[in-house]
C-alpha cells in the first residue's frame, strides 16, 4: 500500500472520529468506527487514542500517525448516525474510500439543524409535560406558564450560545431568565406554583446526554474522557443552579 493511500485512510478515520466526538458520541463508539474504517480500507491493525479535545490514529509497527483537534463539543445524534451509516456502506463495499471521505465532509458541513422556532416550540412542550411528571401532581394550571417560561429560557440559551463561545454562560443566563420569568408570572397571578414551573422549565437545559455518555465512557474503561465529560456536565448543572439560586436569593 502506498504512503499516500495510508495517509488518506488515516485522514478519513480522523474526520469520522472528530465528527462523532464533536456530536456527542461515546468514545468507545468513536474508536470502534475508526478501527472498522481502517480495517475495511486495508489496514489490519490500527492504533486509536481518543480524548474529548483531540484524537490520534496510527498503524501498528509503522511510522504513520495522524492527530486532529476537537474544537467544539455539542449534541447532534443525527451526525453520529450518519457517520455510522456511511461506515457501514464502506464496510459492505457500496462506496469507495474517496466517496466515504466526500460523504463525511458533507455530513460535517451540511447536516441540517431543526430551525430555532421548532427547537423553542419543542422546549416549551418538554417543559410543560415534564413539569407534570416531576411535580408529582396534576398541576394543569401551570401547564401553559411552564411552557412559556421554558420557551423563553431556551431561546435565551440558544441566542447566547450563538453570540459567544464562552462555555456555560448560556446555561447561566437561560436559567436566570427562567427564574425571573417564573417569578413574574406567579407574582401577577398568571402562574400558581413557582417551584413546579421552574422544575419543568429547566429540563431542556439539563445536560442529560452528557451525563449519560460520561457514565457509559467510564463503564467502558475510558476514564479520562468519562471524567472530563462528567465535569463538563457538572459545570453545566452548576451554572443552571446558580442562575436559579440568584433569583431565590436576591429577588424572591
Amino acid at each position: 500500500m502506498k504512503i499516500a493511500q495510508k495517509n488518506k485512510i488515516l485522514e478519513t478515520c480522523l474526520t469520522a472520529g472528530r465528527i462523532m466526538i464533536e456530536s456527542g458520541s461515546e468514545m468507545y463508539r468513536v474508536e470502534d468506527t475508526m478501527n472498522r474504517i481502517a480495517y475495511n480500507a486495508g489496514i489490519q491493525k490500527s492504533v486509536v487514542f481518543t480524548t474529548p479535545t483531540g484524537l490520534f490514529i496510527g498503524i501498528e509497527n509503522q511510522p504513520y500517525v495522524q492527530l486532529g483537534p476537537v474544537s467544539v463539543r455539542t449534541i447532534n445524534l443525527e451526525k453520529v448516525e450518519n457517520v455510522n451509516t456511511a461506515s457501514r456502506l464502506f464496510a459492505t463495499k457500496e462506496i469507495t474510500l474517496d466517496q466515504l471521505s466526500i460523504r463525511l465532509k458533507k455530513i460535517d458541513q451540511h447536516t441540517p439543524y431543526f430551525p430555532i422556532w421548532m427547537q423553542i416550540l419543542a422546549a416549551a412542550a418538554v417543559s410543560a409535560f415534564l413539569m407534570i411528571v416531576f411535580s408529582g401532581e396534576y398541576d394543569w394550571l401551570d401547564f401553559i406558564p411552564a411552557a412559556i417560561v421554558g420557551a423563553i429560557g431556551y431561546a435565551v440559551f440558544s441566542e447566547v450560545n450563538r453570540l459567544t463561545s464562552i462555555r456555560f454562560i448560556g446555561e447561566f443566563l437561560g436559567s436566570f431568565s427562567i427564574g425571573i420569568t417564573a417569578y413574574l408570572l406567579t407574582k401577577y397571578h398568571l402562574g400558581v406554583d413557582l417551584d413546579n414551573i421552574i422544575i419543568g422549565a429547566v429540563m431542556p437545559l439539563v445536560p442529560g446526554v452528557a451525563i449519560t455518555n460520561s457514565i457509559r465512557d467510564m463503564l467502558a474503561g475510558h476514564l479520562l474522557s468519562g471524567m472530563v465529560r462528567g465535569m463538563e456536565a457538572l459545570l453545566s448543572a452548576f451554572a443552571i443552579g446558580t442562575g436559579i439560586a440568584l433569583i431565590f436569593r436576591f429577588v424572591i
